[in-house]
């Protein structure tokens, strides 16, 4: 049963884990208040670790007297504590798709897609050699694994969250041409997935 307490986000608009949060409580159809740290700011770091993560980082979430850092554990508590529609499936093989798709986010995606491609061309400068490749392996394989129309059939569920708070910068990095030719599925998923809230 859902708990009155309001709940906070500590994050930044730019931030990728920030936007999954984000995602998540909309989803869930939960009020919340979302404080802006800017952790790359000077100040950032500490400024994080007085809100409650220990190494500095955001998002970090409040409810009442519990403090969670870790987007992984703040999505999850988000959806088993509050009312609404249910972001994980409900039978293994579902939920063990969703779990590969959002560890494929974080350890791929994430840092090659975003860091390794969208970062440098943002800043004007080539990717590191055999980025743009890993990149493109990247997207086949969750072209490959979306199964519409959402990534793990008729519901999004938090890899949709995951997947979708990295889409802009995806399609504005070096591989965001190998989305438009070569991964119609994913197309066909974003097509939905820009319209949820906090997706621009």
């Amino acid at each position: 049963m859902s708990a009155p307490t309001l709940v906070t986000l500590i994050g930044a608009d730019y931030s990728v884990y920030s936007r999954i949060c984000r995602l998540a409580l909309h989803l869930k159809g939960l009020p919340h208040e979302f404080e802006m740290l800017d952790v790359f700011a000077e100040d950032g770091p500490a400024r994080a670790r007085q809100a409650g993560h220990p190494f500095g980082k955001i998002p970090v979430l409040r409810h009442g007297d519990l403090t969670l850092f870790e987007t992984l554990a703040i999505t999850r508590y988000i959806d088993e504590t509050f009312d609404g529609p249910a972001l994980q499936p409900t039978d293994p093989a579902g939920r063990a798709r969703m779990n590969q798709i959002i560890s494929i986010v974080d350890t791929s995606a994430y840092p090659v897609l975003v860091w390794g491609l969208h970062v440098p061309k943002s800043e004007s400068r080539e990717p590191d050699p055999g980025m743009l490749d890993k990149g493109r392996a990247v997207l086949d394989v969750l072209e490959a694994l979306t199964q519409g129309p959402w990534l793990c059939g008729t519901m999004p569920t938090l890899a949709d969250a995951y997947l979708a708070a990295c889409m802009d910068y995806i399609l504005e990095s070096a591989a965001g041409n190998h989305v438009a030719n070569h991964c119609p599925r994913i197309q066909d998923w974003w097509s939905r997935a820009k319209a949820l809230p906090d997706v621009d």
